[in-house]
């Protein structure tokens, strides 16, 4: 394939840029002695990957491999494609943080659950691997085996929980058969709720999923019982699973800035209801994840409004530095009409792989971008790739995917609200939606040139995941074709306003002691209730904590909202004590209280004093109360007595 040296040298400013015809074989002396030396290393070669890191032993750096063949030499626009070669470099050289492990442990314990003597044969298989018990729904019509190698019971599986090396199942109708059973099995009487432990579950039973996205519940396997390739494959996927295991740890959780409850009252619960696994569960105020059951999906991170999930594999900042050193070279290189496109590892890389090797290969224009997983994508990086100069933006999923994407079609959603509203026109964000490298290849040619931003941005990116969408979308709105103030979001947007029924609120001020950003705040001088904007999240705490039910959200975005002051959203005079002239409250709620009362309660008869104790502080309330005496019985109405027990023995008897 064709290489210009000069244009990745344009693109790859203060890097030395060096080519080779055959480095893994007759040149590997020349990659040995730059392997020696310190420094960032970037190998333009994956297929040899293990050779070179052999070859480079001990280094003090990591090398990163990046493939420039099948993502860009390899096609009908290969001769075009030496801006994309640069981008590609650029982006594999920023290098990836380091991030924390989970062990998971397996003793080998394996329960297989299933319907026939498919069960059974897929522990004979296991016997000698795996410490074997096989369960199965019925055994009236099961031929007993001759000799006893592992347990053969009975019992229906009720509910599942736990993790690979701690799964806990719930059993009823277990029933275990009896060492005298002849031709059939006989069993003893049958018992439910029984708990069972294991490190494995292999579900040969053909019924629903034990696990919600059971296919990223890791030491859970499930193949259908008809299909003897698929039982083999699995069994076969079983047999390795004994020992320790190590897995990332792909979200961190800070609780002091979750906002999903305050007070018991439920606010921000979008991780929740985005989890595929069940590995989020509300722990008091904030959530809590399970790394051992957590999949890695991201869509919990890209939806975090506050940044108490941040995601690992890599961070938000990392992920954007990417995206930046990419489209920065792409564009020094000589590139224009960027398209970018997010895939992931196990089913993006081969597919454009095929494209290549068969088919036309990628457009010279559409720079492949790799992530763990495409539902980690936030809002952050697509607003920041548009303001870095791509033209348009797809994502590349399956056919059918592992798991529910609403996180990320809210995400898109929310971008395209974003650049409609600034002018950028065009189908500028989309999905692709397929397993056929072929039709791949016909959604990537057939996307429309569009016009990106006149001067791209530089920013670096620094900080968390909010920091990075705040700056990004002020940047975006300087350079945007139509920048306008305010845009309307789609609901569940992480940015917004707060409205509030003016009549109908009393400024209690529970909406301030629960916001969790300070969005909503009060004035200790004078009865008022103050908002700024670009702090506000959406959790929705304030509407679910008021008690006159008069918040509401307002998704939006204003450009403005960073530089503007607190807005005041209701203020009323405050309330002076009659007796001393000090602020005590608000004015209109004394006397609406005061109002209430008078004449109508039975300690506040019209006209009497103690309905001024109601217009005092509260310093002011105890000297008067005391000075006067106030009986606080006068006035009570009086009660019936109570009956007792000789009450009604009197009157039984007649006697009263």
């Amino acid at each position: 394939m064709r290489l210009d040296v000069a244009a990745m040298r344009r693109g790859c400013p203060g890097s030395e840029v060096k080519s080779f015809r055959h480095l893994c074989g007759a040149e590997l002396d020349h990659f040995r002695k730059i392997a020696a030396t310190d420094g960032v290393l970037t190998v333009a070669c994956t297929q040899q990957a293990a050779q070179f890191s052999e070859e480079a032993g001990e280094r003090a750096d990591a090398i990163s491999f990046v493939n420039i063949r099948e993502t860009a030499g390899w096609s009908k626009d290969g001769a075009r494609a030496d801006a994309k070669m640069a981008a590609l470099l650029a982006s594999a050289s920023i290098p990836s943080p380091d991030y924390p492990l989970v062990t998971l442990s397996s003793e080998g314990v394996i329960l297989i659950y299933g319907r026939d003597e498919t069960a059974i044969e897929a522990g004979r298989l296991l016997a000698d691997h795996l410490d074997v018990t096989v369960m199965l729904k019925q055994l009236d019509d099961t031929v007993r085996p001759a000799a006893t190698v592992f347990p053969v019971v009975k019992g229906r599986i009720r509910s599942a929980k736990g993790h690979f090396g701690a799964f806990e199942l719930a059993i009823d109708d277990y029933a275990r058969p009896r060492p005298s059973s002849r031709e059939r099995f006989v069993l003893d009487p049958p018992r439910s709720g029984v708990t069972s432990r294991c490190d494995i579950v292999l579900d040969l039973s053909g019924d629903m999923p034990l696990f919600p996205a059971h296919d990223l519940r890791d030491g859970y396997l499930r193949a259908d019982p008809g299909d003897p390739a698929a039982m083999l494959r699995a069994v076969l996927t079983a047999r390795d699973l004994v020992g320790s295991f190590d897995k990332p740890k792909y979200v961190d959780v800070a609780p002091t800035l979750c906002a999903h409850s305050r007070s018991k009252r439920t606010g921000c619960h979008r991780c929740l209801d985005l989890c595929p696994t069940g590995a989020i569960t509300p722990v008091g105020d904030h959530v809590a994840i399970d790394p051992n059951i957590c999949a890695g999906c991201g869509q919990c991170a890209a939806a975090c409004p506050t940044g108490a999930l941040s995601y690992a594999l890599p961070p938000a900042d990392t992920q954007l530095q990417r995206l930046r050193a990419m489209l920065l070279a792409y564009r020094e290189a000589g590139g224009a009409d960027a398209v970018l496109l997010f895939h992931d590892g196990p089913h993006g890389t081969p597919l454009i792989d095929a494209l290549a090797r068969h088919g036309d290969g990628l457009p010279a224009n559409v720079l492949p971008f790799a992530v763990n997983e495409l539902t980690q994508v936030g809002l952050e990086a697509i607003v920041g790739a548009f303001a870095y100069g791509v033209s348009a933006v797809r994502f590349l999923l399956r056919a059918k995917p592992r798991h529910d994407i609403t996180g990320l079609s809210q995400t898109v959603a929310t971008a395209d609200a974003i650049l409609g509203g600034l002018g950028f026109e065009g189908r500028r964000l989309a999905t692709i939606e397929t397993d056929d490298p072929d039709v791949l290849g016909e959604h990537l040619a057939d996307i429309e040139m569009l016009a990106a931003v006149a001067l791209p941005a530089v920013f670096k990116t620094v900080g968390k995941r909010r920091d990075l969408l705040r700056f990004g979308l002020s940047e975006l709105h300087r350079l945007a074709p139509k920048p306008v103030d305010v845009i309307p979001l789609p609901r569940g947007a992480p940015v917004g306003a707060v409205t509030i029924d003016a009549n109908g609120c009393t400024l209690c001020l529970s909406c301030v002691s629960a916001c969790p950003t300070g969005a909503l705040r009060d004035d200790p001088e004078r009865p008022v209730l103050k908002f700024i904007e670009d702090a506000c999240v959406q959790c929705g705490l304030c509407q679910s904590t008021c008690p006159e039910k008069v918040v509401a959200l307002k998704p939006q975005i204003d450009f403005r909202a960073s530089r503007a002051p607190a807005v005041i959203l209701k203020e009323e005079e405050p309330a002076l004590c009659v007796r001393c002239g000090t602020p005590f409250g608000v004015k209109s709620t004394i006397e609406r209280i005061a109002a209430k009362l008078e004449g109508r309660h039975w300690m506040y008869p019209a006209g009497d004093k103690r309905l001024e104790a109601l217009r005092m502080c509260a310093d002011c309330r105890v000297i008067v109360m005391s000075e006067q005496q106030f009986d606080p019985f006068k006035g009570v109405p009086e009660r019936t007595p109570p009956r007792t027990t000789d009450d009604y023995l009197r009157q039984r008897n007649g006697k009263d």
